[in-house]
């Protein structure tokens, strides 16, 4: 008598290692959980002497550590400066055959935006939270080229592109987007109603006639409310209590066929809304790249110079 062995699963690690992507996210989630680790450790570590008055500081004990110059402050500085010159190596990778050979773009996108996010919380900190003088304008800066850089992110993910980051042209967009209508249009699980009403956008030509600032906000809010719009569209497949545990079709429900009709319909969305700012997408990235760069690189000046002067001084 045979009986049948149940198969082996496959450990994590092998998972990880024969999947660039699931390593990638599990290597970026390791580095998110360390950068707010260290943030939030040492901020609520020094949150009474950064709350505290100027006059106060000298006197505390903990004034020696997170100081500026202090034996934690002086790290943190540096540990910034460390990190805004690794962040200065993903623009450099167009420019350097070598580097750009290197791993995956989109990968060192991905640590280049945890990097800019997280340096402004660490210069804060270095700072103790004083940002007066030459180093409050670099401060300042920085914080700009943070929050362009999080715009840029999200516009350079509005752009669609293949496997080899080569953009779409539109008729290949349009050619996908019948695809997915199609799968839609023969799935017998959702309503056409409801998966128009999911789906609906604005025209062409109201959106090409929107201010390129008002587009960009339309895009963003489009963006939020479509996971509404489809939980509203999984809701009127739900039946019974499937209602309150889903959250009224927020979360994903146990029915395979109706989840994979959900996730068509959420891809189709995002594209047909991707097809329809696609023009005022790539104008807005264009003039993105024109303040992002200056900024940049002006950040670059002021903290050579800052260096400069903390040597000069002796502080280090």
């Amino acid at each position: 008598m045979s009986t049948a062995t149940a198969p082996t699963p496959i450990p994590a690690a092998i998972a990880v290692a024969t999947n660039p992507e699931a390593g990638h996210k599990l290597r970026l989630l390791i580095a998110y959980v360390i950068a707010v680790a260290l943030i939030v450790g040492i901020a609520a570590y020094g949150v009474d002497y950064y709350t505290a008055g100027p006059h106060d500081r000298p006197f505390m004990v903990k004034h020696a550590l997170l100081k500026p110059s202090g034996r934690i402050g002086i790290k943190l500085g540096i540990l910034g400066v460390g990190m805004f010159l690794v962040i200065f190596l993903y623009p450099l990778r167009k420019r350097w055959v070598w580097l750009g050979r290197q791993g995956i773009s989109r990968h060192w996108l991905d640590f280049h935006v945890l990097l800019g996010l997280s340096a402004p919380f660490v210069i804060a900190l270095h700072s103790s939270f004083k940002f007066h003088g030459f180093a409050g304008i670099a401060f300042w800066i920085m914080l700009g080229v943070s929050i362009s850089g999080i715009v840029g992110r999200y516009l350079y993910s509005q752009i669609p592109r293949r496997v080899n980051a080569a953009e779409f042209s539109r008729k290949e967009l349009q050619e996908l987007q019948d695809k997915m209508e199609r799968q839609l249009a023969g799935q017998k699980i959702l309503r056409e109603s409801d998966v128009r009403s999911a789906l609906r956008l604005p025209s062409q030509q109201r959106v090409d006639q929107l201010p390129i600032p008002a587009a960009l906000v339309y895009m963003f809010v489009l963006d939020l409310l479509r996971p509404f719009r489809i939980a509203r569209l999984r809701s009127g497949a739900l039946r019974g209590s499937e209602y309150f545990t889903t959250l009224g079709g927020l979360l994903p429900t146990r029915h395979r066929e109706l989840e994979r009709s959900i996730a068509v319909a959420r891809e189709e969305a995002a594209l047909s809304k991707r097809i329809l700012f696609l023009s005022r997408t790539q104008q807005v990235f264009h003039l993105w790249h024109v303040v992002h760069k200056p900024f940049s690189y002006t950040f670059a000046v002021l903290v050579l110079v800052h260096i400069g002067v903390v040597l000069m001084m002796g502080y280090f």
